[in-house]
Order: C-alpha cells, then sequence, then structure tokens
C-alpha cells in the first residue's frame, strides 16, 4: 500500500490477534450465562415442558451455540480491527448492548421462568442485531454477513419460545421458580 503506514500483513496479524481474543472471550461468556440456570434434560421444570415437534434434541442447542458465539467473535474481531472507520464506535455499543441482551435470555427462561418476558427479550435481540448488522455493514460488509446465521437462529429461537409458550398454558408456574423452595404448603 503505498502512502500506508500499516502493511497488509500487519492488518492481518492484528485481526488474527483480535480474533484469538475474541472467540475464545465470546465462547466463555456463552458458557457462564448457560451455567446460571441447567439447560435440557438437567432442568426439571423444562423437561416436563411440551414442546414443538420441531424442537430440535438436547445437544444441538451448545453446538449451535458455540458456533454462533464463534462467528460473533470474528465478526466483532472485523470491526474491532476497522480502526477509524467511521460507524465502528456505535457499532461496538450496539454490540455489547445485544451481548447483554443474549446473555439475559438463558437465566431469564431457564433459572426464572420468565416465558413471557423471554419471548419480548428474543424479539428485542432480533431489533436489536438487525441494527447491528446495518451498522457492521458500514464498517466490514463481512461481518454483517457472518451475522445473518445468527438473525436466523434467533428467529428460530423466538418461534420455538413461542410455541413452548403456546403449548403451556400457565408454563411460569408448572414448576416452582428457582428463587422458591422446592416445597409447596398445603
Amino acid at each position: 500500500m503505498a502512502g500506508s503506514i500499516v502493511s497488509k500483513r500487519q492488518l492481518r496479524v492484528s485481526l488474527l490477534r483480535w480474533i484469538a481474543l475474541t472467540v475464545p472471550g465470546m465462547l466463555l461468556l456463552g458458557f457462564g450465562a448457560a451455567q446460571l440456570a441447567p439447560l435440557g434434560k438437567n432442568n426439571v421444570w423444562y423437561a416436563g415442558l411440551v414442546k414443538p415437534a420441531f424442537n430440535p434434541p438436547d445437544w444441538v442447542f451448545p453446538v449451535a451455540w458455540s458456533l454462533l458465539y464463534a462467528i460473533l467473535g470474528v465478526a466483532l474481531a472485523l470491526i474491532l480491527n476497522a480502526r477509524g472507520a467511521r460507524l465502528r464506535t456505535p457499532a461496538l455499543i450496539v454490540f455489547f448492548g445485544q451481548l447483554v441482551l443474549n446473555l439475559s435470555w438463558s437465566p431469564l427462561f431457564f433459572g426464572l421462568h420468565q416465558v413471557v418476558v423471554a419471548l419480548v427479550l428474543v424479539g428485542l435481540m432480533f431489533g436489536v442485531t438487525l441494527l447491528m448488522t446495518i451498522l457492521f455493514s458500514q464498517v466490514r460488509g463481512v461481518a454483517a454477513v457472518l451475522l445473518v446465521p445468527y438473525l436466523a437462529w434467533l428467529l428460530f429461537a423466538a418461534y420455538l419460545n413461542y410455541e413452548i409458550l403456546a403449548l403451556n398454558p400457565g408454563v411460569e408456574t408448572l414448576a416452582p421458580g428457582s428463587t422458591t423452595t422446592q416445597i409447596l404448603a398445603t
């Protein structure tokens, strides 16, 4: 690059450093959020719910989320590496906002059994992620393309959340919440 202070090789090495930081970081955050409440068959409340026919087996969720968190880590690295890009800071702010929403969903749904609030949250996550995708597209197009599977998964998660709500009237009271004892007074 004539007139450039940084070579293409240096930019690639910088991106790889960001990826080496963001991908494991995202995976650890996702794993940490999942530890806040038992998931799948380990959650007595969830295991007792009626689920729609299209509900994937329990093993699909950690695989899908691991892939999605890795993709989010790469997309984040691309934005972090885009120093001087006009919309970099707003894109990062929206990214971290959606991350807070994302990491809140599992404890809210599986731990507190707040299925209606979780459905609203996943809808909000989709909207914020769509905004994030638009901002990412203005910084690094490939970062926005990487978000497409995440957007698709959020739509699937919202539909699954909705169907669980529809198939389980009174779902939030089917078992004691994580903040109560397991003893019911008669």
